[in-house]
C-alpha cells in the first residue's frame, strides 16, 4: 500500500489535498468491496474506481455552504464520477472515512519517518565506532567522574535511538486499524466481514471494538512514541551543547563557509543545531500531552479531538522527521577534538582514576573507609599543576601501597576501554 509513497517528503503527506486523497482511497476501496459483495452494482463500483477524483478548491467552495468538510468532499467526488456517484459513501458515517484515512496517512508517514530514523542510527553508529578508543572525561553532576570514551557515549545514544525506533514501529503497527462499523460502531448496516475485506485491501486490520471513532488511546500511543523519540534526540543535543561550550571545547558543530554566529560578535560559533533540536523535543512532548487529552471523548464520540489532531499529527510527524534528519547531519559534520578531551581529563589532575585507586587499596588489605580516606585526602590536597599519580608515589602515607607498574596501569585508562570491546563488537554487527 505504501511503497509508491516512500519518495514523498513528509510535508507532502500532510497537506489538506493529501488528506482528501487518502479519504478518496478509502471510498474507492469501500465501493469495490461493496460491488464484490453485491451491496452496490458492480458497474457502479468500477465507475467509482475509474473516475474517482477530487478538486481541493471545489471542496472548499462546497464546504462554504454545507459547513461540513466530509459532505463537501463526498459531493465533489460524486460530481466527478457522474450518476454512479450516488453510491459513494454508501452506508458510511463520516468517522468511518476520516479515521480509516488517518490510519492510512499515519502508516505512509511512518515509512518516511523510519527512513530518517535509520539515517540517524547510521550516523550514530559511525561516530561511535570511529571513536571507540577516544578517551574523555565521564561526568556526573557536570563534574569529572571516571574516564570513558566518546565512542562509548555515542554507543549509548545509538541504542537509545534504536529503542525509540522500536517504540515508533510498535506504535505504528497498533495504529494500522480500519473502522467501518457505522454510526456507533455496531455494524447496523455494513458487516464485520465487509470491514475485514476493506481493511485487507488498505493494508490495515480491523478495530476490535469501536464507537463512532477509533479509540484515541491508539493515536496517543503514536504521539507518545514520537515524543520519546524526540526526547532521546534532545538528550544527545544537550550533550553536544555542553561539550561545545568554550570552557569544554570537546566537539564543535560543522560551520559552513559564509556562516555567521552572531550579528554583534564575529567570532561566535554557536551550537544552534543542537539548540534547535531541544526546542523540537519540547513541541513533540506537548503534542503527546494533547493526544492524551483526546482519549476521553464523550460517550460514543464528540469532536473535541478533531481540531487538535489537525494540528498535532502533521506537526509531530513533520517535526520528528526533520529532527532526525537534522541530527544525523550534525553528527556527520561534528568535529571531535580528541586532544582537547585529553587536556580536559588532565584538568582534574588524575582524580578521575580515584575509584580504581580505592579498590587497589582494599586489595592491599585496607578497609574501604581507610582506603577512601587516603585517596580523598590526596585528591583534595593537590596543588595547582600537581598530578595525583605523582602525589601517591611520593606521599609517605600512600607510596608503600603503589609501585610504578600499578600506577601506570591504573592511570593508563586501558581498564575503561577493555571491557567495552564486546559492546562494540555487537554494535558493529547491528544492521
Amino acid at each position: 500500500m505504501v511503497d509508491r509513497y516512500t519518495r514523498k517528503e513528509m510535508g507532502d503527506l500532510w497537506t489538506p489535498q493529501s488528506r482528501f486523497e487518502n479519504m478518496m482511497q478509502v471510498e474507492v476501496a469501500v465501493a469495490l468491496v461493496q460491488g464484490e459483495m453485491g451491496l452496490i452494482p458492480k458497474e457502479a463500483a468500477a465507475k467509482i474506481s475509474e473516475k474517482a477524483a477530487i478538486q481541493y478548491d471545489r471542496i472548499l467552495e462546497i464546504e462554504k455552504e454545507t459547513r461540513h468538510d466530509v459532505i463537501a468532499f463526498v459531493s465533489n467526488m460524486a460530481e466527478n464520477i457522474g450518476p454512479e456517484g450516488r453510491y459513494v459513501h454508501y452506508g458510511l458515517t463520516s468517522s468511518d472515512v476520516l479515521d480509516t484515512a488517518l490510519s492510512v496517512q499515519i502508516q505512509r508517514s511512518g515509512v518516511v519517518l523510519l527512513k530518517s530514523v535509520n539515517k540517524l542510527l547510521s550516523a550514530l553508529k559511525k561516530i561511535a565506532i570511529d571513536n571507540e578508543k577516544t578517551l574523555c572525561s565521564g561526568r556526573t553532576h557536570g563534574m569529572h567522574a571516571e574516564p570513558t570514551t566518546f565512542g562509548y557515549k555515542m554507543a549509548g545514544f545509538y541504542y537509545e535511538a534504536l529503542r525509540n525506533k522500536k517504540r515508533v514501529e510498535q506504535a505504528l503497527q497498533q495504529m494500522a486499524v480500519c473502522k467501518l462499523s457505522g454510526a456507533v460502531g455496531t455494524y447496523s448496516f455494513l458487516t464485520p466481514d465487509f470491514e475485514k475485506q476493506v481493511s485487507t485491501r488498505l493494508g490495515l486490520h480491523q478495530e476490535i471494538v469501536a464507537t463512532q471513532v477509533i479509540p484515541r488511546d491508539r493515536h496517543a500511543e503514536v504521539l507518545t512514541a514520537l515524543a520519546m523519540l524526540g526526547t532521546g534526540l534532545e538528550r544527545l543535543a544537550t550533550e553536544i551543547r555542553h561539550l561545545q561550550r568554550t570552557e569544554v571545547n570537546e566537539v564543535q558543530e560543522g560551520f559552513s563557509p559564509g556562516q555567521k554566529g552572531s550579528s554583534a560578535m564575529p567570532h561566535k560559533k554557536n551550537p544552534i543545531g543542537a539548540e534547535n533540536l531541544t526546542g523540537c523535543a519540547r513541541l513533540l512532548r506537548s503534542y503527546a500531552l494533547s493526544a492524551l487529552e483526546n482519549v476521553a471523548l464523550w460517550h460514543e464520540r464528540d469532536i473535541s479531538h478533531s481540531s487538535v489532531e489537525r494540528v498535532i499529527f502533521p506537526d509531530s510527524f513533520i517535526l520528528a522527521d526533520y529532527a532526525c534528519d537534522r541530527l544525523a547531519t550534525i553528527l556527520s559534520q561534528l568535529q571531535v577534538n580528541k586532544e582537547q578531551m585529553l587536556a580536559n581529563m588532565n584538568l582534574s589532575q588524575g582524580q578521575l582514576f580515584s575509584s580504581h585507586l580505592l579498590l587497589h587499596l582494599v586489595d592491599q588489605g585496607l578497609s574501604r573507609e581507610e582506603g577512601y580516606k587516603l585517596v580523598q585526602s590526596a585528591s583534595h590536597q593537590l596543588k595547582p599543576g600537581e598530578q595525583l599519580k605523582e602525589n601517591l608515589s611520593t606521599n609517605p602515607d600512600t607510596k608503600k601501597y603503589f609501585d610504578a607498574k600499578t600506577l601506570d596501569s591504573i592511570f593508563s585508562g586501558e581498564r575503561h576501554i577493555q571491557q567495552t570491546r564486546k559492546i562494540f563488537e555487537t554494535l558493529r554487527g547491528e544492521p
